[in-house]
């Protein structure tokens, strides 16, 4: 990607093709969004709950099973340019033959304690199996062309299943409730939602196959255990973090609770969308900025990113009293109080990917599973103790704090084991510290009228882009005719 390219036509190409990638990934990933509102009334309130844990135990399972060897891709660019596409290919196939190995295991000896455990149907056991194969193939897809900067690429493949499967999965739970099928419809959604992706997953795998020639080299295998296998932990440390709210939930409350807080974790989804999608387009050229030593050309641009996501955060905090009434009605009204700890968190971990990715480009895997295991072993005991004796509320709250120990400690890391420092760690939990308290306070405004919240966006809108309006002017010029 770099090859020939001078620093300013580099930050001018990453720039252009990563913002296409943040727009179309808003557009694509955003419909499942816009469409919550509908999912939500189509279900009970305990039947969302259940959806979603499902979906937090297939997010928990692709990592594991694949070994998270696709972390590998980033990286292996840069050892292996002139066979990229052999390396992806064959250490799919690896991928392949783990996964297989573990549902043979699963299915002939555990499948009726692992489907109890679960809380699934054979049903929701096969698809699960399914799509953890194409899912991984959509991974290894995704970060192989993002690292290319084929970003056209990467988003296609994904509007390609994720617009029929939301459209599909609609459809089918209009169907069942029509019909008199209420009880089916955790069942249809997965059919409806899980049937194009896994199609469009056995494609892309395929595809790739092709391209990388179907070979299976040891020199592949090897480099990919190597840099991925400490990386396993953090994987699933990640995961849990992520899911294991609401699984606990649901065991220790119910499925309705279940069900609220999940709502809730959908709003944090629409920060997430952007923060995922931003830094899917950041780290190619991070990347490129390490490997040329321009490590300090980084500094600017993340503190401005941290801004405006902080901004935002404090959007979706002050608007919450709307966007739930919008996504689920009044039966879901009582979330609005977690919308504040979840966008915080959900923050922190953004903050927390400058420093693990230099770890990651460093080949010190393994000080980013140490992390990320701390912080999730800390988040799993919180809950346990707070939802017992607080409520189901207080896992918001123990997520938020475990992110930003999640953060603090790979900034600490970060400097130790690699002996560079990115960004600073200090102004990095100051901006942190300063967004979650002005987010938790913001829930006083709950009780004001809509217009008056609404105003407040408005003018502090108005204020943000005078306030940073030379590096808007900065983006600006990029995508301009003249040089950056």
């Amino acid at each position: 990607m770099s090859d020939g390219l001078s620093k300013s036509e580099l930050n001018k190409k990453a720039a252009v093709a990563g913002a296409f990638f943040v727009f179309m990934q808003l557009f694509v990933r955003g419909i499942t969004f816009i469409l919550t509102p509908i999912y939500t009334r189509l279900v009970s309130t305990a039947q969302y709950g259940e959806i979603r844990v499902y979906e937090s135990w297939l997010l928990i399972l692709v990592p594991v099973l694949s070994l998270s060897l696709y972390r590998s891709v980033e990286r292996a660019k840069y050892d292996y340019p002139d066979d990229f596409n052999e390396y992806v290919s064959s250490v799919q196939t690896l991928s392949y033959l783990v996964i297989t190995g573990v549902y043979v295991v699963i299915s002939v000896v555990f499948r009726k304690a692992f489907l109890a455990f679960c809380g699934i149907d054979w049903l929701m056991y096969l698809y699960m199996i399914l799509y953890t194969f194409s899912y991984t193939a959509t991974m290894y897809f995704q970060r192989r062309e993002k690292q290319l900067l084929r970003y056209k690429n990467s988003v296609t493949v994904t509007a390609s299943m994720m617009i029929p499967a939301t459209v599909f999965s609609i459809l089918l739970l209009y169907w069942g409730n029509v019909t008199g099928r209420q009880d089916s419809l955790v069942d249809l959604r997965v059919i409806g939602y899980y049937t194009p992706q896994i199609i469009g997953g056995i494609f892309t795998a395929v595809l790739m196959w092709k391209q990388g020639k179907f070979r299976i080299k040891r020199k592949y295998w090897k480099y990919a255990f190597v840099f991925s296998l400490p990386l396993i932990p953090e994987a699933i440390s990640i995961q849990i973090m992520n899911q294991a709210d609401k699984i606990m939930i649901k065991s220790m409350a119910g499925s309705v609770d279940t069900g609220i807080f999940s709502l809730a974790t959908t709003v944090s989804f629409i920060i997430w969308i952007l923060e995922d999608a931003v830094w899917g387009a950041w780290l190619p050229w991070f990347y490129e900025k390490i490997s040329r030593n321009e490590i300090d050309d980084v500094k600017k641009p993340w503190y401005f990113v941290s801004y405006v996501f902080g901004y935002i955060s404090w959007v979706l905090v002050i608007l919450a009293p709307e966007i739930i009434l919008v996504l689920g009605g009044n039966k879901y009204q009582s979330a609005i109080y977690l919308v504040a700890p979840m966008v915080t968190g959900t923050l922190f971990k953004f903050y927390s990917y400058c420093f693990t990715a230099i770890e990651n480009y460093e080949k010190k895997t393994i000080y980013c599973a140490l992390g990320t295991v701390s912080a999730m072993i800390i988040n799993i005991v919180l809950n346990a103790v707070c939802i017992r004796y607080i409520g189901y509320q207080a896992a918001a709250y123990t997520t938020a704090l475990s992110y930003f120990i999640l953060l603090t400690l790979q900034g600490i890391m970060e400097k130790k084991v690699c002996g560079m420092r990115c960004v600073s760690l200090v102004k990095m939990l100051l901006i942190g510290i300063g967004v979650s308290l002005l987010n938790i306070l913001t829930m006083f405004l709950f009780g004001c009228p809509w217009y008056v919240r609404f105003a407040i966006v408005a003018v502090t809108a108005i204020g943000f882009a005078v306030l940073h309006k030379n590096k808007i002017y900065q983006v600006m010029r990029i995508f301009s005719k003249q040089e950056v």
